[in-house]
């Protein structure tokens, strides 16, 4: 008998921690439309079977609480035991010896929170309100309902511009969100439950870089009716595409010297060639769309003007403005805003950095955009100052991986105290204070607070400001036009303004910065509600037919990422640095779909929207 041993897993516990992998990849892949209740007692069981049962609370209470929640489900007792399970899961949270307990019962409090009315309808009509309605996850989750599994599948048979056909019927721009797109469509993904999620994007670049110029459908005959666009980026652009094919008179007023919005303005060529964007640009202004570049309404003509002109007016000026720090120095000579930057890059007028040191404020994507362009620019040395940990950063995990491979420094857990200038008003450093992390935001990141250390000096030639944009409304509120606290423009789930007839608004500048295809998914709104505002319904389709899927192969398999350009390479000039896959590769991950258009929900709720 030994007095210690050497302890080794054994066969029950391998398995257990194989059960762990496949939850986590389920969980991962849940889609939305799943029952929050039954999903709240799911997890509370989850929980209750981690406990050790020594203390009263977790042995007996979670046991209580889970056989309460399942009477809810039951529609067995009245609104009254909403009171219980609340009181009960709050003495959990007080008294539980440690956190098994009190996450759990936080757990039920936090859905009784932001679902409650979900509970009362079990109680009161024995039913969910969401009517076992389970989506398709990656079309559900991309704002502008793309077809994914379909185009996924035409990919798959070597059909890749009925792919950008198909892709068309809800998204205009294929070839942005092929290179640009934050791809929120793969974080449900069901194949999450097999391996990993697909690359839908990557797919989709194949698609679009194989199919070439793809001509675009017919217009339906002309109505007689003229649509004016303020803002000729992704937002306003999709709804002028829609209504040109709906038969509209759709002319485009864009403040810039070029239209594309953020895409051109906000978004360097390394990441979204400019050819790409030009070719996709008059591809959509191929159905005969008016442009006027380089007039600022308000300005060189009035609202009112457009209003008396046209039938119908859709705002989507985007948020191109930038926000200030309020840090003392901050009007030095070398600080610049990231927008102002980029726009000048737009415009093909380079700024030249060469041998400075450039100090980037902010940790998101933005941030990353100018550190990126800042070392392609001349820059002896770029230094990115984020006031959390890394890991906090709102930016892409490849955008700060790729910015560090390139030569830039990440300076965390430093928040800008200061501008240093010279005697000739110029900035000579950045003053920051150490940070230092702790309790949880709303969010669920944690907040920084001041560290007991010394400000740090970081000197620098040129500063460039990352900490968010606005929204330019000058002008705006004396037509009527309604504006929110934060100076977002006021509209309606249809897009539509209150109080305002005939006039739409979306994208950037009513919900304030966010994704291209968010901006996309608002014009395609816009235009199918100015349609049906000016007397008509017609529909959008695409005659392009599906693939039959077939049984796939389950086994697990590794996901194919894209590759990119050298680092010592990418980093001398503003060239595209992803490489797209090649027809193996497409070829293999294309088949890892599941086909969840067909497949289990799919086939019982409709499955595919063949038009809108």
């Amino acid at each position: 008998m030994s007095r210690l041993e050497v302890k080794t897993p054994g066969q029950a516990q391998a398995v257990v921690e194989q059960l762990y992998r496949n939850m986590e990849r389920r969980i991962a892949a849940s889609p939305p439309g799943l029952c929050p209740v039954d999903m709240a007692l799911n997890f509370l069981d989850l929980c209750r079977a981690q406990t050790c049962g020594k203390c009263v609370p977790c042995r007996i209470g979670l046991t209580q609480l889970s056989n309460m929640i399942r009477e809810v489900l039951d529609g067995e007792p009245d609104l009254g035991i909403l009171r219980r399970i609340e009181k009960t899961a709050q003495v959990i949270v007080d008294t539980a010896d440690c956190a098994i307990g009190t996450d759990a019962a936080s757990l039920v409090l936090m859905g009784l929170k932001g679902f409650r009315d979900d509970y009362e309808e079990h109680i009161l009509h024995h039913r969910c309100l969401g009517s076992l309605k389970n989506p398709v996850p990656c079309v559900a989750l991309c704002p502008a309902g793309v077809d994914i599994p379909g185009y996924i599948a035409l990919i798959g048979e070597g059909r890749c511009e009925d792919a950008v056909r198909l892709i068309r019927k809800d998204n205009p721009f294929p070839t942005a969100c092929a290179y640009i797109c934050e791809h929120p469509c793969e974080a449900r993904c069901r194949r999450n439950m097999v391996d990993d999620a697909l690359n839908i994007r990557g797919l989709k670049r194949y698609a679009v870089d194989q199919a070439g110029d793809v001509p675009q459908p017919k217009p339906a005959k002309a109505t007689g009716k003229s649509v004016a666009i303020i803002g000729g980026g992704p937002g306003g652009l999709s709804a002028a595409y829609y209504l040109a094919l709906m038969g509209h008179k759709v002319t485009v007023y864009e403040k810039q010297k070029a239209l594309g919005g953020m895409m051109r303005y906000g978004i360097p060529s390394y990441r979204f060639p400019r050819e790409k964007l030009d070719a996709e640009i008059a591809s959509i202004l191929s159905l005969g769309i008016e442009v006027h570049t380089g007039v600022n309404v308000g300005t060189d003509v009035s609202f009112d003007e457009l209003k008396q002109e046209y039938d119908c007016l859709y705002l989507s000026i985007g948020a191109h403005t930038d926000k200030k720090t309020g840090i003392e120095g901050e009007d030095s000579l070398g600080v610049v805003s990231a927008v102002e930057l980029l726009r000048h890059i737009g415009d093909n007028e380079m700024p030249d950095f060469t041998g400075q040191n450039v100090v980037v404020i902010g940790g998101g994507n933005v941030a990353m955009d100018v550190t990126r362009s800042a070392i392609r620019l001349g820059a002896e040395k770029v230094t990115c100052v984020y006031r959390r940990r890394q890991e906090d950063m709102t930016a892409q995990a490849e955008e700060v991986e790729g910015a560090i491979a390139e030569g830039a420094e990440v300076l965390t857990l430093q928040a800008p105290l200061r501008i240093e200038a010279d005697e000739n008003g110029h900035v000579a450093a950045l003053w920051t204070q150490p940070q230092i992390i702790g309790e949880m935001d709303k969010a669920g990141r944690p907040r920084p607070g001041t560290a007991d250390v010394e400000p740090l000096r970081i000197p620098a030639d040129t500063i460039i400001v990352a900490i968010g944009q606005g929204i330019e409304t000058r002008g705006l509120e004396q037509t009527g036009i309604k504006i929110q606290r934060g100076g977002a423009l006021l509209a309606d789930s249809s897009t539509q303004l209150p109080d305002m007839v005939g006039v739409f608004a979306g994208g950037d500048c009513v919900t304030g910065p966010a994704t291209v295809i968010r901006a996309i998914a608002a014009g395609k709104a816009a235009a199918a509600n100015i349609d049906e505002y000016l007397g008509f319904n017609h529909e959008i389709e695409s005659e392009v037919k599906v693939p039959t899927p077939r049984c796939t192969d389950l086994r697990p398999r590794g996901r194919v990422n894209a590759t990119e350009r050298d680092a010592c390479e990418r980093k001398g000039d503003f060239q595209c640095i992803e490489c797209g896959m090649t027809d193996q590769e497409a070829g293999q991950e294309s088949s890892r779909c599941l086909r969840c258009d067909h497949f289990g929900y799919g086939i019982f709720k409709g499955g595919r929207v063949e038009k809108w």
